[in-house]
């Protein structure tokens, strides 16, 4: 038997690694360093190529599916229709809106398979030798995976590189996660450096450092609930520990841009604080843009006519509030395409108006869309990412912050100040200020101005609004709170357990 040169990553399965064969196994690469080792030992990588090999693989979060199908297509906000055969992808996609999903769904294991390995590339980095700097980075790269296994699933595996092949993985509870997660970013935060916004803000910072802990101490209710439904109580000194986050991210330079659609463009805006590196967003306006609305240079084909939105969440905003909708103008090169939410006759550029090829009728979004066997036209459309002036997906951004803040200053105690800051916010995007604010208020307002961002989820099971009924939706269970874990990961690795309800 020839020597195992095998490269040596997480399986996708968080599982046992069992060599049996006497063959060299091989791996595709992609915008990644596989660190090589030899008869199962680990082998330290270069630690500067493996950073960059992490952030050059962050595309992931621009999917139109995994991670972001998890968190929006779950709640309120997007529906996926199908059309006649179009988006079918034997269910799938309409599991997720119906909540009606399984251990086997195949984007819940693309999703855990993603994080899980992602942070499992982040325990190699740090036992290669990596800089002060470098061990700050990936610590911080780190807590942001791990706090989204910790989200969606409850529980998070670790592997550690000096586990042998057929160890299984160490699998922390949520609490524990939760101490775990933000351990290593209190950890990493001094040897974070400063950096302000910038057009691409692709690496980590003090400012995303302070962002996820504010994140993770407005959800700690959630994540240390003895039931992960709830009820959830949210301490003051929690809150308070967000408005301090907060408050560190505002210090480096970081504000509400005046501008509610520039965040999602090329240019420079105080509203960006941890970006994509590669790739662009095209999948945000393909995924929901109609076939006929193509013919954009940055288009490789036609749109997919997939995603909408529903009526009753089109409806909380007021007309005049500019993150309903946006003219972009025609006779530019933009195709007659708008920002916002789009409804009604669609235009070319000529402003001629835009037949259905399929149906050969008028193209009129309506506010009406069933789940399965909707027409072409059915749904209204969302565009926030335009195809003229992309740019960087935004991972994490200070309008969330803000919102962060004013939210756990209403749970503080202190409703005047978070009254303030919302109303603050509302008259910058022209809607009209409210007199008092409730939690309800408080969650629409975050649904106004973060709407399609893949936060969705999270803010419904923390207002306590996931498991409601709403459009094409009846008896949801009070267990999917959490996803199932994987069947194929709890088969490779028996110190998981299923989650409930599963």
């Amino acid at each position: 038997m020839k020597k195992i040169n095998y490269k040596f990553i997480l399986s996708g399965l968080i599982g046992a690694f069992v060599l049996t064969s006497c063959t060299d196994l091989e791996v595709n690469e992609k915008d990644s360093v596989v660190v090589e080792s030899t008869g199962g030992g680990f082998t330290a990588g270069n630690p500067t190529e493996l950073l960059n090999g992490l952030y050059n693989d962050m595309g992931f979060y621009n999917d139109q599916g995994d991670i972001y199908s998890l968190s929006q297509h779950t709640s309120g906000e997007m529906i996926p229709p199908t059309r006649g055969v179009d988006w079918g992808d034997n269910g799938v996609w309409r599991t997720l809106h119906a909540h009606t999903w399984d251990a086997t769904h195949p984007q819940i294991l693309n999703a855990w398979n993603t994080l899980n390995s992602r942070s499992y590339r982040c325990e190699q980095l740090l036992a290669s030798n990596p800089s002060a700097l470098q061990v700050a980075e990936t610590k911080t790269l780190r807590a942001l995976f791990m706090h989204h296994v910790m989200d969606l699933w409850g529980q998070v595996p670790r592997r550690t590189v000096d586990q042998g092949v057929e160890a299984l993985p160490m699998v922390m509870t949520r609490s524990e996660a939760f101490d775990f997660i933000v351990k290593d970013l209190e950890e990493a935060l001094p040897n974070l450096p400063k950096r302000g916004p910038t057009p691409i803000n692709a690496r980590a910072s003090k400012a995303m450092a302070n962002a996820l802990l504010a994140r993770l101490y407005l959800n700690k209710a959630v994540y240390k609930s003895a039931k992960p439904e709830g009820p959830y109580t949210f301490v003051k000194a929690d809150m308070d520990k967000v408005v301090q986050y907060c408050d560190a991210v505002a210090a480096d330079g970081f504000a509400i841009d005046a501008d509610f659609y520039n965040p999602f463009t090329a240019g420079l805006s105080t509203d960006k604080i941890f970006t994509d590196l590669q790739g662009t967003p095209r999948n945000r306006w393909m995924m929901t843009m109609h076939y006929d609305q193509g013919g954009f240079p940055a288009e490789r084909d036609g749109p997919w006519n997939g995603f909408t939105t529903i009526a009753e969440f089109y409806d909380k905003f007021q007309a005049n509030d500019v993150r309903r909708f946006r003219e972009v103008g025609f006779n530019r090169g933009y195709g007659g395409l708008h920002k916002g939410f789009l409804i009604g006759q669609q235009f070319r550029e000529d402003k001629t108006p835009i037949n259905d090829s399929r149906s050969k009728v008028p193209l009129v979004f309506t506010k009406d869309v069933p789940l399965a066997g909707a027409a072409t036209n059915k749904g209204i459309r969302v565009i926030k990412y335009h195809p003229t002036d992309f740019g960087k997906y935004l991972i994490l951004r200070y309008s969330d912050v803000y919102l962060m803040k004013a939210e756990a200053m209403l749970r503080g105690g202190d409703a005047a100040g978070a009254l303030k800051m919302v109303n603050d916010l509302r008259t910058l995007r022209r809607a009209s200020t409210l007199a008092t604010l409730t939690q309800d208020a408080m969650w629409n307002e975050r649904g106004y101005e973060l709407y399609w961002e893949g936060v969705a989820r999270t803010d419904e099971v923390r207002f306590g609004k996931f498991n409601r009924q709403y459009q094409n939706i009846e008896n949801v269970e009070p267990y999917t709170v959490l996803f199932p874990i994987p069947s194929t990961a709890i088969a490779s690795n028996t110190n998981l357990a299923q989650n409930a309800g599963y």
